[in-house]
Formats: structure tokens, sequence, C-alpha cells
């Protein structure tokens, strides 16, 4: 499948979903979504922004992408060259003309009918779930893109855990991951480290000026083509404590029991419980309320995230992050459900790894301390 040929194929989906909502206009503003309706473009120029400097616009029988003059050279050049402008072309409005904008964007309009969004605005109405299922199904190309970006990723972070030192701090560390992103063309989307000191305190540790010390945990989602790849990957700088390593076999044990159960036609929902069920076996049922447990991965760093309530299933082509963790240890990968199992998406076959039911799952890279 070409790119122009994954972009058709989608652009008939977003009209399936028009015609049975009754609807004549689809507008497609997030950067998540207009990455996954170009096959892989990028919208983004502030990093921090939900929406970029172009949407998608599709009507019932024209579809385009509007911008305004500032990007619209740029975005046909390196974001929609080739055939895939014949498919999608370019439309340029004035900057600074919200008015120019909004004309040319219900230019597209039969009459009648709700407008659809996926960040919908006054009258306007949210994508029906159909929609968010095919996002969260990926293609063929989808799928050979994602591994592009968790091979590099993977590799990026492993040589930077390479580079580490004891006497670095955590912002030194962050900024050596971000940099080995940037270099091998992917979004440093987040990067998270900590050291000795604050790695048994926060889930979810932020840099910060403070020395790692004997060990260091880094978290990185790193997005390429859209699609965003997490991983996470521990060094110590000698050998690993006892302690720590019972805390990492616990997590492997935790990951492992999810896994297997992560088949087609599962939901999210029961996969909570299986989690549930694998902390209590471990001993650690408690760790299961002090850190969200992950879910389905895509073109945000989480689709959807396993909660006692959501009801979103697995099908061949979701890919899956979970993130098990108890104090001190974490393990986390992108791992694709394909028509034959199980994929891991973010390995580099450099760092030390066991065979866990069948899957390579990271082990801490032990180094001799400088």
């Amino acid at each position: 499948m070409t790119r122009a040929q994954e972009v058709e194929t989608k652009l008939a989906w977003v009209r399936e979903a028009l015609a049975e909502a009754g609807s004549s206009l689809c507008r497609l503003r997030g950067s998540d979504w207009f990455a996954w309706a170009t096959a892989g473009g990028s919208s983004t120029v502030l990093m921090t922004a939900e929406t970029g400097a172009a949407e998608v616009i599709v009507g019932t029988r024209d579809a385009f992408v509007l911008t305004d003059h500032i990007e619209a050279g740029r975005l046909r050049a390196e974001q929609l060259g080739g055939e895939l402008v014949q498919v999608l072309p370019v439309r340029a409005v004035p900057w600074g003309n919200p008015d120019a904008w909004e004309a040319a964007a219900l230019a597209a309009v039969q009459p009648g009918g709700p407008v659809l969004s996926d960040r919908p605005g006054p009258a306007e109405e949210a994508l029906p779930e159909a929609l968010l299922v095919r996002r969260r199904t990926l293609l063929p190309a989808e799928l050979a893109r994602f591994r592009q970006v968790g091979r590099a990723a993977a590799e990026a972070v492993t040589g930077v855990l390479l580079a580490a030192t004891p006497q670095m701090t955590e912002l030194e560390l962050a900024a050596l991951a971000g940099a080995a992103l940037r270099r091998r063309g992917l979004d440093d989307a987040l990067v998270l480290v900590a050291g000795q000191r604050r790695l048994p305190l926060y889930r979810h540790p932020t840099p910060q000026e403070e020395v790692l010390g004997n060990v260091a945990m880094l978290v990185v989602c790193a997005r390429g083509h859209g699609l965003v790849a997490s991983l996470t990957r521990f060094v110590s700088f000698g050998p690993l404590p006892d302690a720590a390593r019972a805390a990492h076999a616990r997590v492997r044990a935790v990951e492992a029991a999810v896994l297997a159960a992560s088949v087609p036609g599962m939901r999210l929902l029961d996969l909570y419980d299986v989690l549930a069920g694998a902390y209590r076996d471990v001993g650690d049922p408690g760790a299961m309320l002090e850190h969200h447990q992950g879910g389905l991965a895509g073109y945000q760093a989480r689709e959807a995230i396993a909660t006692p309530g959501t009801a979103t299933s697995l099908n061949v082509g979701s890919v899956l992050a979970w993130n098990p963790s108890v104090r001190g240890a974490k393990i986390e990968d992108t791992i694709a459900l394909t028509g034959v199992g199980l994929e891991v998406l973010t390995l580099d076959p450099a760092w030390p790894q066991a065979t866990v039911a069948g899957l390579p799952r990271p082990l801490v890279m032990e180094r001799t301390r400088p």
C-alpha cells in the first residue's frame, strides 16, 4: 500500500462515518488526527499544542489540507509531497484571518447535517466510535512505520544509558536522551528520569538538577510519523542489589500475565482485572493503585488506558503499551498485536534481555562503575 492509497482508504472510512451520521463535513484539527489522515504527515509547529498549523477537511466529495500562507509551501514540499498532494491538496488562506479560514473549511459542505470533528467546537459533534476503532487498529503500512520509530527510539535509549555516569544529573541525562531522539528524526514527546534517591518516590519523575547515583531510570515517549513509541529502561552502576532485582522480577511477572491475556476481543476493563490479579499474585496488590497501567498506543502515547470502565476491545492491529510498576521498578515497551501474536516494536537487540513467555523483555543494564 502506498502512502496515497493509505490516505484514500482513510478518507473512505471518514466518508462512511459521515454517511452514518447524516453529515457532510468532517474537520480533523488535532496533530494526532492530522498524522493519521495524512499517513504520517505532521502539522506540528509548537510541540505543546494539541492542534497544529493545519487541519484536514473531508467532505462527501472533496478533501484537502487547510492551512495559511506561512505553512503551505513547507507542508506541500515536506509533508504532503509526491502523489499524496494529488489526493489531499493544500489550500491556503491569509494568516491572521479566521473568517477566511472558516469560509474555506465550510466551502466543502453540502447543505444539511452536523459537522463532525475530533476537537468539536460549538454546534459540532464528536467523531463516532467506529472511526476511533479504525484509528486504533493499525494498517500494515502504519505498523511498518511504527517498527522504524520503535527501533530508533530503543537504540537511542541504549546509547544514552551506555554513556551515562553516576555523576550526571537527571537533567543532563534527559538532555542526552532528547538529543539522541532528535538526531534520529524523532520528537521527544516525553522524557522522564529518576536517579537513586527519587526512583522509589515518584512514578512520573520529571528530571531535576540532582545527581543520579547508583541507579537511574529513563522513560521516553518518542514520536515519529505521528506515532508514539514508549519505553522504560534502567541502568545500574555496579551489580544490582538483591531487593531491586526481586522488584524487577515482580514487574516482569505482572507484565507477563497481562501480555498473555492481550488477545483479540479482550476488553481493557478485563485486562485491568488481569493486572490486579497479577499484582496480588506477586504480593504487592497496592502497587496497582499507585500508577496507571497503560493500554493502547498509537497516534497518542496512550489512545486508551485500562480502567475498570474502559470497554475498548483489542484487535489484530492494536498496539499495546503496558507499564506495570512497583516502587523502584517498572517495565514498559510498545508491543503490536499482529495476526501471529505479539511483536515488541521498541526492541534493541544490544540491550540485555531475557525471554519471558516467548517474548524478549528488558533487564536492568548492569555496568561496571567508572
